[in-house]
């Protein structure tokens, strides 16, 4: 068989077909790079990330606040059981101090009077305490009934002030913070003009 027999034979044609197969990939490879810019992945790959970093900073913000705002009501709120326990106690004064009557105060001897002004100084003590620690009488006599703030004990007939007017404190509410200690219970005036924006019912168990 001749030189140019073998070059012309099956084995040069393979040969030719698996070059041009290499040049054809190397053609498509080089146009595959043409297409993808490296500048534009870059300015991709750097949207992601500042979108990334942005999410995370937000989540971390939110994340102070709420634990901010979390420190501040524990830090606030942090005496209610103990306050609420409290408050019983000067309730016990109060009855007390009430219990004796004006006359018997008024002919009282030495030693009584000295008792006497000796719990009335322990109940505002108490109570100055409690105020120091954010807690604060709630000023109902006088006031249109708050279902929020007031428990309706009564109604009281009364045609000289607005309906649903608290007329008598029965025992004093206090509040905490924003939030309702013990709700004072009121006896509410009915039978007046319309309280404006309030109605006419009366439901202070909701309280």
């Amino acid at each position: 068989m001749t030189d140019e027999a073998n070059n012309n034979g099956p084995d040069a044609m393979a040969g030719e077909t698996a070059a041009a197969d290499m040049a054809q990939d190397a053609a498509n490879n080089m146009a595959g790079d043409e297409l993808v810019d490296p500048l534009e992945m870059l300015k991709a790959e750097n949207a992601e990330l500042r979108d990334r970093f942005l999410r995370l900073a937000a989540d971390m913000d939110n994340l102070r606040r709420r634990t901010e705002r979390e420190l501040k009501d524990a830090k606030t709120y942090a005496v209610t059981a103990f306050a609420r326990d409290m408050l019983a106690v000067s309730d016990n004064l109060r009855r007390a101090l009430e219990a004796l009557p004006d006359e018997a105060r008024a002919a009282a001897d030495a030693g009584l009077s000295a008792l006497v002004e000796g719990v009335e100084m322990t109940e505002r003590g108490m109570l100055t305490t409690l105020e120091r620690h954010g807690v604060r009488k709630i000023d109902a006599e006088g006031q249109k009934f708050d279902p929020h703030f007031h428990q309706a004990m009564f109604e009281v007939p009364n045609p000289n002030v607005p309906n649903n007017t608290v007329v008598q404190v029965v025992q004093a509410g206090y509040a905490i913070g924003d939030r309702v200690l013990r709700p004072a219970m009121v006896g509410v005036a009915k039978g007046g003009p319309k309280a404006e924006g309030n109605g006419d019912a009366v439901d202070g168990k909701n309280a």
